[in-house]
């Protein structure tokens, strides 16, 4: 990879920000697409961000699995399944500049639908509903085979439930990492991951790490609702910058 000194100090701050987000705060996930999206053609970023992903999912089920809530993982990953299948089909069909804009409105649909949740909470039992989950689960595995987005979605699908801080990092992690496999395939058949890719994965690797050792030591120190609205926040930008910029 030819880059200037300052693209490499970039990539790999986006490098940081994947540990962070797979240990620390969720939200942050649209600062790393952005800046790989960036350095690189968007749909050549996903290749290259998914095993990054899967190191700091491996290092996030470590630490926080005894926390996960699997009737959660289970009643969403087969509907994430179907949505990495539809991505796949729709992938050579939509642009770059398409996915960035369908994935920043669901963002933002979403920040709404978790406001309205804390203005009406007689409502928040639709958030439980069956229906609710399989289709966060789409949404979830399109939007992630699209554009390795789905960690906003997936935020708010958390936080709408109501998990506390520690089942909401166990229960993401174990889902993620699920996930993020099972897309490997689909991501190798459309030639994304490829020698070149993995090569800039082995460079940046050591900051991934370095990352999810900053986010657990972040975690740490957050009561639950300056993580929430730092979630959110973070979130909202990302969606913002999807459709806007």
């Amino acid at each position: 990879m030819h880059w200037e000194p300052w693209q490499w100090a970039l990539a790999i701050l986006a490098a940081i920000a994947v540990g962070v987000a797979k240990t620390g705060i969720s939200g942050i996930a649209p600062l790393f697409i952005a800046i790989f999206a960036f350095l690189l053609p968007t749909k050549q970023a996903t290749g290259v961000v998914l095993p990054l992903l899967i190191c700091g999912d491996i290092v996030a089920v470590a630490s926080y699995r005894g926390h996960a809530k699997w009737g959660t993982v289970l009643r969403l990953f087969p509907w994430a399944g179907v949505g990495v299948v539809v991505g796949t089909l729709a992938f050579g069909r939509i642009d770059d500049h398409q996915a960035r804009v369908l994935i920043g409105a669901i963002i933002l649909a979403m920040v709404a639908l978790h406001y309205l949740r804390r203005l009406r909470p007689d409502q928040a039992g639709l958030m439980n509903h069956a229906g609710f989950a399989v289709v966060m689960g789409i949404l979830a595995g399109f939007t992630t085979l699209v554009a390795n987005a789905a960690g906003p979605l997936m935020v708010l699908y958390l936080l709408a439930v109501g998990l506390p801080k520690m089942e909401f990092m166990g229960t993401g992690a174990v889902f993620f990492l699920l996930l993020n496999l099972f897309k490997v395939p689909f991501m190798a058949h459309l030639g994304l991951i490829n020698q070149g890719s993995l090569t800039l994965n082995l460079v940046l690797l050591p900051a991934v790490l370095a990352g999810t050792w900053l986010g657990r030591r972040i975690l740490l120190r957050m009561n639950q609702g300056l993580f929430e609205g730092v979630a959110l926040a973070l979130s909202a930008l990302g969606g913002l910058k999807m459709v806007f910029f």
